[in-house]
């Protein structure tokens, strides 16, 4: 194979090198070298080496030969403004970083990471896994029967794999630029880093950086490059933290909807929470008109064939103030769900201290919550003594001066949403848990957990420090100083909601038919279109269940794979059903 120019001859420490003439020579003529044109196809898209194509009209024509529903990158491109000149309309210059770690400054690790291994994905079941992770992260699936053959030059996808329950919990693309267009300089590329954002293993991120560093070290090669946005503070952090320094060097890619928010740049959606967004992008999709009210409050209005309606998140004008009201306050949950014979706790208002007492003797083990509240805020469970009760009415009190005291069950956290009456996705919720590396306090690992929930979340769940979680490690003989055992699970909060830190399970495929039964007889007697009805059960597939609360608004967001927010659009705009 002929060899092409070279990228970049150590361009970062300020010497001559052959990509800057490169770079000099594209600037006055607009050619290249010749050379075979290179187009990778990595299963989202293909990788475009930009100083193997002979000019920058040829470039720019590759770009617009992209597959629908795929992302094309050209890379390298020494005069993207050339390129862009050919189709400006239809390019645009991709605002990320380009960074390179030359192996002569890598320094091996310090510590290690525990609990999970690293090798390639290989199976049927590691794409599906790999896809499901990226799905997660709202990356692009990747479609394994479109990659270029590795004896072709094409990449390598690894995958990290927790060595306890199997899962894949994070994976990374590697390419070799020596076998994929003979590169004189011996490089390497990085890309599609992700981490499941409910992974409790510190770590697994850099372990995966690492790994195709040593990897690619261990082939003689001389450096790695990967492309990262220019605002992802978290990951240039790691990045940096690892020696990793910036290229001037530019990408360039089509316009698409994929890519919309990177050409278009930050519109008023851009403050939206990701689950009024998710039935945003859904609208669009179908040529509905979208019109941002209140970004920060997920106010919107949807409209389409002379029909308009509002919307804050998945709460839409099709549910009356009334089916509202029964959902916010829960006594009147309890009493309009017990006349339908609806599996209910215990329940009584918060009175006097005897008065408390006495529904604590009665049950053991109780439940605080405020009468009208959300997103966990004053919920206090598994309460056993005097103390903690009247300690969690009080701090309940501050969201609604009326408090509600209910019997404590045991049982996994389900919620089920009903979109027209009908199950449309169902979801275990876990309270967020930190697992121990033997090195860090159990504060640093809540904190860590929490940056990633936050991260994979836009901001929504994160894990508070506060007495809730105060009272849940004392229960568990821990505190925040404490340092875990490695391997050692502990659960931070009693709660499972996902403001909070909780992470989801998806059970659809599993439900018994009874707890999709009881959801859609709790959603006709409140007479709400769209709820996300909460129960206590033994496991999704089993009939048992006692219900907790029924949610006016939904977050359809975090129930991938299922199409929460295609059935909440159908509900919506019926006609537009088959559109976009």
């Amino acid at each position: 194979m002929r060899a092409h120019p070279p990228i970049n001859q150590r361009l970062l420490r300020g010497q001559t090198p052959s990509y800057a003439r490169l770079q000099a020579r594209f600037a006055e003529d607009g050619t290249q070298q010749p050379g075979e044109p290179l187009a990778l196809h990595c299963g989202w898209g293909r990788l475009l080496i930009g100083h193997t194509f002979p000019d920058a009209r040829s470039l720019a024509g590759e770009l617009l030969n992209e597959q629908a529903g795929e992302r094309d990158i050209a890379l390298y491109v020494a005069a993207p403004q050339k390129v862009l000149s050919y189709a400006p309309q239809q390019l645009f210059l991709d605002p990320s970083d380009t960074l390179r770690l030359w192996f002569s400054d890598y320094r091996q690790a310090t510590r290690t990471f525990r609990g999970f291994r690293i090798r390639r994905a290989h199976h049927d079941s590691d794409w599906r896994a790999i896809n499901g992770l990226y799905q997660s992260r709202g990356m692009l699936p990747i479609k394994p029967e479109r990659l270029t053959p590795r004896h072709e030059g094409g990449p390598v996808y690894w995958l990290a794999e927790d060595e306890d329950s199997g899962a894949v919990i994070g994976s990374v693309m590697g390419l070799d630029h020596r076998k994929a267009f003979n590169d004189p300089e011996a490089g390497s590329s990085l890309w599609c880093l992700a981490v499941d954002p409910n992974c409790t293993r510190p770590g697994v991120g850099e372990v995966l950086v690492r790994h195709l560093v040593e990897h690619f070290i261990g082939r003689g090669l001389a450096y790695l490059d990967l492309s990262v946005m220019h605002d992802n503070r978290h990951a240039k952090a790691l990045y940096a933290k690892l020696g990793f320094r910036e290229l001037p060097t530019f990408a360039v890619k089509r316009k698409n909807m994929i890519n919309e928010a990177l050409f278009l740049g930050p519109g008023p959606e851009a403050e939206l929470n990701p689950y009024a967004r998710i039935i945003i992008d859904e609208a669009r999709r179908r040529g509905i008109e979208v019109q941002i009210d209140d970004a920060e409050g997920g106010l919107f209005t949807l409209s389409h064939g002379g029909r308009r309606l509002r919307c804050r998140e998945s709460l839409s004008d099709l549910t009356s103030a009334v089916s509202m009201t029964l959902c916010q306050d829960k006594q009147l949950t309890h009493r309009t769900l017990s006349r339908v014979g609806i599996a209910l706790p215990a329940q009584q208002l918060a009175g006097s201290a005897a008065a408390n007492a006495d529904f604590l003797a009665q049950h053991r083990r109780l439940v605080v919550k405020p009468v009208n509240g959300e997103q966990g805020q004053g919920v206090a469970v598994d309460l056993r003594t005097e103390e903690e009760l009247e300690t969690a009415i009080e701090r309940a009190s501050h969201f609604d001066s009326r408090v509600l005291l209910e019997s404590c069950h045991d049982g996994a956290d389900l919620r089920i949403v009903v979109i027209g009456f009908e199950v449309v996705a169902a979801a275990i919720r876990r309270p967020p848990e930190v697992v121990g590396d033997g090195r860090h306090s159990v504060g640093a690992l809540i904190e860590a957990l929490s940056r990633r929930r936050q991260a994979a979340t836009g901001g929504e769940s994160r894990i508070p420090l506060d007495a809730e979680t105060q009272r849940t490690l004392r229960a568990a003989g821990y505190d925040y100083d404490k340092v875990l055992a490695n391997g050692e699970r502990l659960a931070v909060r009693r709660t499972a909601n996902l403001h909070t830190g909780g992470s989801l399970e998806d059970v659809t495929a599993i439900l018994h038919p009874s707890l999709a039964e009881a959801a859609i007889r709790a959603a006709r007697a409140l007479d709400i279109p769209v709820v996300g009805v909460d129960l206590l059960v033994p496991a999704a597939d089993q009939p048992e269940y006692v219900f907790i609360e029924a949610n006016e608004r939904a977050g359809l967001a975090n129930h991938d794979p299922q199409p929460t927010a295609e059935r909440f659009i159908d509900l919506l705009f019926p006609l537009s059903q088959g559109v976009g």
